[in-house]
């Protein structure tokens, strides 16, 4: 099984990227999370894999953390949730905010991810609210370089952070603000899915989807 790729960037595509190791190229499927986080192609990346194995086919998908790694894994024991739909919930929320939303039991951050209704949002809060915190400490226990490789991901979730708060001090429900600015957030990451948003561009992206 492949644990780790560690090589160049070759190429980026709307879901997924190719890893150059030592001539071979490896074809990596990733959240939208993790493309935001890598550098441009041609720059030297390392990504922790989850290999699938199944009758006709055999999937790499890659993380810029092992926090990553641990959701996608946990969320596809939830049912009705295959790897589609993990990296999709991956690529609207962050660990942290998946996580947050799970022990508070908001199913807003779930419903901003493509392919999720409000059943399966229900489904997902009562069956990983047992272990949304075992999961958010085992991924806390991190060497220095896994950390090295979670800042980009995090200063990308602070930036989210402080678009939903700008909404919320504009009279917005923050349910209400974080949908809007995940949508905003996902709908760019679609069209560029290695350019990231800044502040201002996610509030008037989150206005534009509140005045829909």
């Amino acid at each position: 099984m492949i644990a780790k790729l560690h090589g160049r960037l070759d190429s980026v595509g709307t879901d997924s990227v190719i890893v150059d190791v030592g001539g071979v190229g490896y074809l990596v499927f990733c959240s939208g999370m993790t493309l935001r986080a890598l550098p441009p192609a041609g720059g030297t990346v390392t990504l922790v894999i989850e290999t699938h194995v199944r009758e006709d086919h055999i999937h790499l998908y890659g993380f810029a953390s092992d926090s990553e790694r641990r959701w996608f894994k946990a969320l596809q024991d939830v049912q009705g949730v295959g790897a589609k739909v993990a990296l999709s919930l991956l690529s609207a929320s962050s660990p942290n905010v998946l996580a947050q939303a799970i022990m508070a039991q908001d199913d807003a951050p779930l419903r901003a991810a493509a392919g999720v209704g409000p059943k399966l949002a229900k489904r997902i809060l009562i069956e990983m609210k047992d272990r949304a915190p075992t999961i958010s400490l085992d991924a806390t226990r991190t060497t220095l370089s896994e950390a090295i490789a979670q800042t980009p991901a995090e200063i990308a979730d602070a930036t989210m952070s402080d678009a939903v708060s700008a909404l919320v001090n504009l009279g917005y429900g923050r349910t209400e603000a974080f949908t809007a600015v995940a949508t905003a957030a996902r709908a760019k990451d679609g069209e560029a899915p290695n350019q990231k948003m800044g502040v201002a561009e996610l509030i008037r992206g989150g206005l534009s989807e509140l005045g829909r």
